[in-house]
């Protein structure tokens, strides 16, 4: 989901500000720009945000506003040979996967020992010093996540509304499509015969038989049950948009099989109908956690 949080505060004599912005993304995959002298602390940084985001792609930018007098303040190296080391292996991995694109200098730069900040006696920052900026800035991140979640989950009740009454559509026909199966079976029966004396009870038989092929009422009490389960889900607090996702490919799943055995335009047309709702819904889901 998208989010948007800021905060700044005094960091060791200076004034550091921090920005966290959220989008869409199936993975929590993080991305951190921050000041060589906050390099110390990015492992912490990324748990963290990890314990509180499961999903999305995750930017996050630090800059001082004022420089911090207590911080190492040493001179900015240069390993060339461990640049070395990763130009090669980049141009190693392009040729062999045959891969588009050229090695530059940001992305030599961004890699972990390159360069090197010296320390030169002074304090480095640590993250007891960062982490009030941090959890100010992933508060209003998620405070505004939490906003377009429940718009989110409002939507989605609404899908399932759609679904649910598709559902007792079908279920009101289905007597119907069977009646109107079964005067069509026995027509055809004394059409072929001509006359001839039908064997009443083979005839029974495959009227059973076809009775059994189009009944969908196994798919319709699956199909409600993943209704409730998702309902169940969405009044959860948490992560839910995988749990949400896989319900959402068994109920295509159901709507797919009743329009199998449909036979019957009033509803193939409901199912086609609930398909789109479910392609809504899924599309939704792309925006929840």
């Amino acid at each position: 989901m998208t989010g948007f949080g800021s905060a700044e505060g005094q960091v060791q004599g200076g004034r550091l500000s921090l920005e966290i912005r959220t989008v869409n993304h199936r993975y929590y995959n993080p991305q951190l720009k921050l000041p060589l002298e906050l390099g110390g602390i990015e492992g912490q940084l990324r748990e963290r945000l990890r314990q509180l985001l499961d999903r999305g792609h995750v930017t996050v930018s630090a800059r001082w506003l004022e420089p911090a007098s207590g911080v190492a303040s040493g001179a900015v190296t240069v390993d060339l040979a461990r640049a070395k080391q990763v130009v090669a292996a980049a141009q190693e991995l392009k040729k062999r996967l045959k891969l588009k694109g050229d090695v530059d200098l940001a992305f030599v730069a961004r890699q972990p020992d390159v360069l090197n900040l010296e320390a030169d006696g002074a304090a480095a920052v640590t993250w007891d010093d960062v982490a009030p900026i941090v959890e100010r800035a992933a508060q209003e991140v998620l405070a505004m996540r939490a906003r377009e979640g429940q718009a989110l989950v409002t939507e989605l009740a609404r899908r399932l509304d759609a679904l649910e009454a598709g559902a007792r559509e079908v279920e009101r026909r289905a007597p119907e499509r069977l009646a109107t199966e079964l005067a069509r079976l026995k027509k055809a029966v004394a059409e072929l015969a001509g006359g001839v004396q039908v064997d009443e009870q083979r005839l029974a038989v495959e009227i059973a038989l076809m009775a059994d092929r189009v009944d969908v009422t196994e798919e319709l009490v699956r199909l409600r049950a993943h209704l409730a389960a998702c309902r169940e889900a969405l009044a959860k607090d948490g992560a839910v948009g995988k749990q949400l996702g896989f319900l959402s490919q068994e109920l295509l799943r159901e709507a797919n099989t009743i329009g199998s055995k449909a036979n019957d335009a009033a509803i193939t047309q409901t199912v086609i109908a609930m398909k789109g709702e479910l392609e809504k819904f899924r599309e939704q889901l792309e925006n929840l956690e």
